[in-house]
């Protein structure tokens, strides 16, 4: 098969329904040629039942990423699972998650705060290791996703701040990865209409400043161009970009008042 992910393997975290960016990157990636693995959590036959709407049924390994024994079994699971058994070429990292009192900053308790930054940005790393063997020896590409770290949002609060841990982690990874030809990129989405949403209190207020400052527009019913930009960083055409945020937001990150 033909595409820029011609006999790639890549494994995606993170497809719960197909309204999300990780289902999309993995459609975009077997459209490009990839052999695609998922990963769930918690509701695995619902992950399983979206994994019959992609382009070609893809097989689903069971992942939580705060669990040190599915993070040491995962490498030999992905290799019972792959066609050639030595190696993985690009990893989707789209986990996130937050209690409802991280969503209130002044009053968000420590358990609430170490949660988000647990499963929103130490687990890019504890990922990125636990794949390690299946990638030092052909290097490969891991590619997360962030939402723009750089500003404080309204209603996002310690997520926000679990964010700019994770983009401080991209750039601390991408350099001890980087000798053994691992590249580390992010994708900044925009704000999407997705089950992560709707776990976000006042979404509604947050995402309403796409529809006035993006100058390209913004859907927000659409990941596909964010599961495409995630594809692009996939692939060999960015062989020498690491520790980069790339931003699928419409141009609002670049926008003045």
């Amino acid at each position: 098969m033909s595409g820029i992910l011609a006999g790639k393997r890549i494994l995606v975290t993170g497809v719960l329904t197909d309204a999300s960016i990780a289902f999309h990157a993995a459609k975009v990636a077997q459209e490009e040629g990839a052999e695609v693995i998922l990963t769930g959590f918690g509701r695995l036959s619902l992950v399983e039942r979206i994994s019959k709407r992609l382009p070609k049924e893809a097989p689903v390994i069971e992942l939580d990423v705060t669990n040190q024994e599915h993070l040491d079994s995962l490498a030999d699971k992905v290799r019972e699972h792959s066609s050639d058994e030595t190696g993985l070429d690009g990893i989707v990292h789209s986990i996130a998650f937050g209690p409802q009192g991280a969503f209130n900053f002044l009053e968000a308790s420590w358990d609430d705060v170490s949660t988000a930054v647990q499963v929103s940005a130490y687990s890019y790393k504890s990922l990125a290791m636990a794949c390690l063997p299946l990638m030092e020896e052909r290097g490969g590409s891991i590619v997360g996703l962030t939402f723009d770290a750089q500003l404080a949002w309204p209603k996002y609060n310690w997520m926000g701040v679990a964010k700019a841990a994770l983009e401080s982690t991209n750039r601390y990874l991408a350099r001890d990865l980087g000798p053994k030809n691992v590249r580390c990129n992010l994708i900044s989405a925009g704000p999407l209409k997705s089950m992560a949403a709707k776990s976000i209190p006042g979404f509604e207020e947050l995402a309403d400043v796409w529809n006035h400052r993006a100058p390209i527009g913004w859907d927000l019913t659409d990941p596909e161009p964010t599961g495409r930009g995630v594809v692009g960083l996939l692939s060999d055409f960015f062989p020498r970009t690491t520790g980069e945020i790339v931003h699928v937001d419409g141009g609002v990150h670049m926008m003045g008042a």
